[in-house]
């Protein structure tokens, strides 16, 4: 699955797509080993566990599921580990250990954190296809895509050594819990972001006597379809044209963004932009291609970082005024920050979200742009994929006790807070905290790491206090291309 097919599908739910990639060398299957990772001077354990692809055919294909060990700085408890799932659905855990170092580090102190790719991503059979690079994603006309030739070309390219079928996140999860019996933890902290959080939940739902605690950091409730994301999406861009309108000097500098991303909008689903630019990486001629879709994409994309999100004003209002540029740096900003594992991906959302879309879901996809190519996208190719839906009782809500602390940011653009609410229905040792200047992945802009660190030394949710949460770690919207400073009226 090329990406031009990928690029709508690939961000539905963003997990830690702005963190670092990093090469970790290959490990024999059955051992471990010593081995470094860029972004971490600490030397780290490495190893795999073979499995059967298909767990109803034993003596079938095997697969080796790959993990890492950040070891505890001081391990009080050496039984006991973080695990920390990535989202997607379809990113490797691995390749982003130094964001997960990062966001766990207070945890580190006393825990090692537990790493695992899941199958079909990262170093476990990865599931990917060829995709394009930066300048012909620029280039295409997305709106005139093959979406069935390109799946049918990723799914032959895949059947060579995969059975795509086997990679749902249930058979994922029978992987997770044989790579902790085989390091002898008895108890896992499990921390989920984004689709991660879906995982946590089956953990507790299958295996609840391996879990000490969870955190859920922007919530994918069991009962929700990831497909119904397009109201998230709308949610969130509605906010920043908000926030820019309440802020004097945004409010001034673009008093009419509203109808400025309206009517671009509008011009660009009748008439594509076609021209000559230089290209962001090389500075060489390049050719954009900027379709209504395109620009979305890019908006929305764009709404998962604060730093990123202070830019969307100045680059709708540029673009408003044919001037592109800014567009084309949130384009480039954003390229390969998901590099998703497309069959891996296609598993998941073709087997577990498309089946169970209901009517009303479809009218709610509908009403937004995004929303409305997603489900146009996933109509076309979850036929040709042919997975198998998972069983009825699936979305069913999760029903624990266990230690549960869901984290949500309100300017979320793919898992709102109040898809925690719905998540947290029967969980009755639960507390939500909501950081109000957060977008999604809560743990990577706010004190949320100290209080997954309270959560695991106390096992107990009663007494965190999520005040921290209220930090104000907005930034500036951007009034021009080099500052937020207005610089006068007439130069915007």
């Amino acid at each position: 699955m090329i990406r031009r097919y990928s690029c709508w599908i690939r961000s539905l739910l963003m997990g830690l797509g702005l963190f670092c990639a990093l090469p970790i060398q290959a490990i024999a299957v059955g051992h471990s080993n010593s081995c470094y990772a860029t972004g971490l001077s600490d030397r780290l354990q490495c190893g795999s566990v073979e499995v059967a692809e298909n767990p109803a055919k034993p003596d079938g294909r095997k697969i080796a599921i790959h993990y890492v060990v950040i070891p505890a700085i001081k391990n009080l408890a050496p039984q006991e580990a973080v695990l920390g799932i990535a989202g997607g659905p379809g990113q490797s855990a691995i390749e982003n250990a130094a964001g997960f170092e990062r966001m766990l580090h207070k945890v580190r102190q006393h825990r090692d954190i537990l790493l695992i790719d899941q199958r079909g991503t990262g170093q476990s059979n990865a599931l990917n296809c060829n995709s394009e690079d930066l300048t012909a994603m620029l280039a295409h006309n997305d709106e005139a895509m093959d979406i069935a030739a390109d799946v049918r070309k990723c799914k032959k390219q895949l059947e060579q050594h995969a059975d795509v079928s086997q990679y749902g996140s249930e058979q994922a999860l029978a992987d997770f819990e044989a790579v902790r019996r085989h390091l002898g933890y008895q108890k896992l902290h499990i921390y989920g972001v984004s689709y991660g959080t879906r995982m946590a939940q089956l953990y507790m739902r299958h295996y609840p006597q391996a879990i000490a605690t969870v955190t859920l950091d922007g919530v994918v409730p069991m009962q929700q379809s990831v497909l119904a994301i397009g109201g998230a999406i709308a949610r969130a861009q509605t906010l920043v044209i908000s926030d820019c309108e309440k802020d004097p000097l945004c409010g001034r500098a673009f008093p009419k963004l509203r109808e400025e991303l309206d009517t671009l909008s509008d011009t660009l689903q009748q008439y594509p932009v076609m021209e000559k630019i230089h290209h962001p990486v090389t500075g060489e001629t390049a050719l954009l291609t900027l379709t209504r879709d395109k620009l979305q994409g890019a908006l929305r994309l764009a709404m998962y970082s604060p730093s990123i999100r202070a830019l969307i004003p100045f680059a709708i209002h540029q673009a408003y005024r044919k001037n592109y540029q800014p567009i084309l740096g949130l384009l480039s900003l954003q390229s390969g920050s998901l590099d998703l594992a497309m069959g891996m991906h296609a598993a998941v959302v073709c087997g577990e979200d498309w089946p169970r879309l209901t009517t009303a879901q479809r009218q709610d996809a509908e009403k937004s742009v995004i929303g409305k190519v997603m489900l146009q996208s996933i109509d076309e190719s979850c036929p040709i994929w042919q997975i198998p839906p998972a069983a009825k009782d699936f979305s069913a809500p999760i029903a624990s006790s266990i230690p549960t602390l869901l984290l949500s940011g309100e300017k979320d653009p793919a898992t709102p807070p109040a898809w925690a609410e719905m998540a947290a229905v029967k969980l009755t040792n639960a507390k939500h905290l909501i950081s109000p200047y957060a977008t999604h992945n809560v743990a990577a802009q706010s004190c949320a790491g100290d209080l997954i660190a309270e959560l695991v030394e106390k096992a107990s949710v009663k007494q965190i206090d999520g005040k921290c949460l209220n930090k104000d770690v907005r930034r500036s919207f951007y009034l021009n291309a080099s500052t937020v400073e207005a610089i006068g009226e007439d130069k915007q």
